[in-house]
Order: structure tokens, then sequence, then C-alpha cells
């Protein structure tokens, strides 16, 4: 097999430089690596080399690495004409466009020009490693090796293994990663491999909330945000950051490629708004308008300022009832009755039911039934839902009453999980059975996530965080009310939420 990938002679071919490329060969040559970079198109490799060039001399600038690193990293790339110039590589990575014919086509002729023991690596984002490895005479030593844009900024690099890779191969890859300072995570050859694949519960579910009349784009963006999660971006604002055109055919693909998985099932929204060419940013309508790329705001709604005469609280959800109580003693009265006075509104802290459902089996009318959202806490944006009858001018009242104290409050329509709770059980249960299908271990999933999406914290950490039963709880109550299998609970979750321990735990 290939040299020592932690040699000062290691040697790493790149074919294709285009933008991921060059910010490969960009990395691998501040890693210290040889790179050699080959491109079909007259010139196209040069200016890669240049590009890989500036960037480097521009962190030496910078005082990201030292002068002396940067020259040492700049006389680490070289430009070579032809295929057979690549011999001398230990690794080769491919970056070319994103067709299976012609990545196959590129493989085949390396084979030939490279020595047996050298690794050979495709950057696919959504092609079958193993589909491109069935040409190869060797398919032991070929994986995937997926990085992400930019290369130099997004700090997650995929190793995944096709169904003939041998772990000496990934091994490799994995060194090499790590040279570079990025952070590999090892997946198997599935769609959308590790990334994509554990992504697709905040888009796809946002979408359903939005088709069911739960609330308006900003409703949902503004709960995740700011009520509890903490996402960097709700799930339209981040559509609309990477382009519908981008974010509908990967979801569509996606959903084809698991044979219409339900947990994938995409929306007709989003092909609709796609094929008006509402794509978002990019062309200053999406979601959201865009003036100067900037998002326009619209107003905010004034916020009622009159205050029930008393709140009635459920106690059929402990907890709620109890973080509920002590956030609001001190701005209405609390009615403590076993049932709620002639006077008093009546607030429930279902998980996973809707109101309507809460109201109903307590006996209570409800005109006068609403719900608050209390999984992830009351210190950030704060969830008022209503039934279908409940009456405006006492939701008013109880919207009122939470935001007492500059508390912003997000008012929504009758939904099972609300908003937060439905997308956080969605992406946790997505995560369980990644794990649960040995895709990705635990720790990987949670690594990928967190550098490759964004998110506050791996989805698995994340489920612990609320916990395991409660995520359940939401899954097994959505399924009941939506009778959907989109729903049903990952066997993962499952049984670590009655044994009690941890998503991450591993099974010897």
């Amino acid at each position: 097999m290939a040299n020592n990938p932690n040699s000062s002679d290691f040697t790493v071919g790149i074919i294709g430089t285009g933008a991921m490329g060059r910010g490969i060969a960009q990395i691998l040559a501040t890693g210290g690596m040889q790179v050699l970079l080959f491109d079909a198109n007259d010139g196209a490799a040069e200016a890669g080399r240049e590009f890989a060039e500036r960037m480097i001399r521009r962190a030496g600038e910078k005082g990201t690495i030292s002068d002396e690193e940067a020259e040492a990293a700049v006389a680490c790339l070289k430009v070579v004409s032809q295929l057979s110039d690549l011999a001398p590589a230990d690794l080769v990575i491919e970056a070319v466009l994103e067709d299976l014919d012609i990545k196959r086509q590129v493989f085949t002729g390396l084979e030939d020009a490279v020595s047996e023991d050298c690794v050979l690596a495709t950057n696919t984002s959504s092609l079958s490693v193993a589909a491109i490895a069935a040409a190869l005479k060797h398919p032991g030593r070929f994986a995937g090796f997926h990085f992400f844009n930019p290369v130099p900024l997004m700090k997650v690099v995929e190793v995944v293994n096709g169904v003939e890779t041998t772990p000496k191969t990934a091994d490799i890859l994995v060194a090499v990663a790590r040279r570079t300072g990025h952070e590999p995570v090892r997946a198997k050859d599935t769609p959308g491999f590790l990334v994509n694949h554990a992504g697709r519960g905040l888009n796809t579910e946002g979408v359903r909330i939005i088709s069911e009349g739960i609330t308006d784009f900003a409703g949902v963006d503004d709960l995740l945000r700011e009520g509890g999660p903490n996402f960097r971006m709700g799930p339209f604002e981040l559509m609309d950051t990477t382009g519908l055109d981008v974010s509908h055919p990967v979801m569509e693909s996606i959903y084809q490629q698991f044979y219409e998985e339900p947990r994938f099932r995409p929306g007709p929204l989003t092909r609709q708004r796609a094929a008006a060419g509402l794509h978002g940013r990019k062309t200053g309508r999406g979601f959201y308008t865009y003036q100067d790329n900037k998002k326009v705001l619209s107003p905010a709604d004034d916020v009622p300022d009159t205050l029930p005469e008393a709140i009635w609280i459920s106690k059929a959800e402990p907890a709620g009832h109890e973080m509920l109580t002590a956030a609001l003693s001190d701005v209405v009265e609390i009615d403590d009755g076993q049932k709620p006075s002639t006077r008093s509104l009546c607030l429930f802290t279902p998980v996973g039911r809707d109101v309507t459902s809460a109201a109903v089996a307590e006996g209570v009318e409800a005109e006068r039934a609403f719900g608050v959202d209390t999984m992830f806490g009351l210190e950030g944006r704060r969830t008022l839902m209503g039934t279908p009858v409940s009456d405006p001018d006492l939701r008013d009242l109880v919207h009122a009453a939470l935001a007492a104290g500059d508390h912003a409050v997000t008012v929504i329509h009758d939904s099972a999980g609300f908003v937060i709770q439905r997308v956080v059980a969605t992406v946790v249960n997505i995560a369980c059975d990644i794990a649960q299908q040995r895709i990705a271990s635990p720790v990987d999933i949670d690594k990928a996530v967190t550098l490759g999406l964004g998110y506050p914290s791996g989805p698995l950490t994340m489920g612990d965080s609320v916990g395991a039963r409660q995520i359940l709880q939401v899954l097994n109550a959505m399924q009941e009310f939506y009778g959907d299998p989109r729903y049903r609970p990952s066997p993962w979750l499952k049984r670590r939420a009655l044994l009690g321990v941890s998503l991450l735990t591993e099974e010897n």
C-alpha cells in the first residue's frame, strides 16, 4: 500500500482544479504534502495552482501561518500535464464533474498510470462510491473523500467506505485528513453519506409544518433560532442561503435513493417555489425578500398588554406544569385547583400532542384552552398554541402574560409537537437511525453535523439534552396522531430510552 501519509515526501495528485480541487490542494500543501495538480482543460491546473498559492500567501500575511511555512507550502504545489505524470502519487483525489461516466473514465485511465499501491479517492458529494469503484480493477484501494466548500473553512471531511474498500485505504485517508487540520468522519456508502443524510430532518419537517398551515416561514425559523435549540439558521433561512435550486433537488434525490423512505419525504412547496425561480439570496427573493443581500424584515406585530384575570395550568405533564407556574406566578394569579374555575384561562404543556387532544382529555372547553412548549425551557422565545376554536381575545390575554418581562412570543395554530418538539425529534430520530444502520459511529455523527452543518450540538447530544424518553414520547404521540411512518421511532432511540442511557451509547 502507499507510503506513510505522515512522511515528508507523501505525494497527492489532484484531478480537477475547480473550486473543490484547488481548495483541497491548498490544505494538502499547507499540511506539508507534495501536490500534483492535473486538469484536462488547458490552463485550468495552473489557474488552480495560482489560486492555492494566493490563498496560502494570504494566510502568511494574516499571520495564520509563518512566512516560512507559506513558502514551504507553495513549493509543494506542482502542475502536471497528463495523467501519466501522476505516477509518483501515493494518493490521487478526483474532483471533476458530478457525472458517473466521467468519473469512471478518469479512474480507469488513472489505474494504468499509477502504482498498484496508490490510494484512489473521489470527492463526490452525491454519487455512489460503489458505482464508481465497479469500473476498477482494484476497488479495495478506492474510497470517497468528501470535502465541503469552502474547503479551507469547512473543517470536516467524510471518509466513505465503498463495499470493497479496505480498512487500510480508509486509515490512510483519515491520516491525510488529520494532517491537513481537518476532522475526518468515517461513513458507509449510502445516499447523502453522513452530513447530507443527517441534515434531512430540519428542512423537510420545516416544510411539513408550513404545509399544514401551522405558522409562516419566519415563525418556524424564529422558534428554532431563539426558542431553545439555538440553531444558527432556521430551515427557510438555510434554504435561501444554499439556494432552492440546490436544496430541492438534493431533497428529492435522497428521498428517491432511499426508496421513498417516509422520514426523508419532501413536500411540493419547495418544488413549486423552485419552479417559480424563488431561489433565495442569489435571486433576491426566496422564502424571504432580500435587498443588497440582506433579509428584509417585516415590521413586528404589536404585543397585547392586557393580562388575564387568572390562569390554570394542567398537571398532566408535571415538569411543564412546574416550569410554567414558576414563569407566570409573578405575572398573573395562578388557579391551583384540580379543575379550572370559570374565570381562568387554561394552559397545557403537551409533549408530542396537540392542545386540542390535551384539552379534550381533561374535559376543558377548547375555547379557553392554549398550549405552551416547555421542552427547551422558557428563557428564549416562547410558543403559544391554540385550538381551532380558541377565542382570539382570550389568546391575546395569554399572549400578554407570556410576553411579560420582554419575552418574545410566537403564536401558532394547533400542532402535534408544536414546532420545536417535532423538528428536534425528527432530527434526532434520523441520527439515531444512522447509528442503528452502522453507517457511522455516534461520535462521528455528532462531529459531522456540528462541523458540516453548523448545528449548536450534534443531534445525539441534542437528544440527550432533552432526554431520550421525551424524544420517544414526542415521536410516539406524533405517529399516533398522524398515522405516518415518517415519525416511527428508530430502534436505536427506543432501546436507549427504555434503558435510560445516552444516545451516544455504542453496543459492545
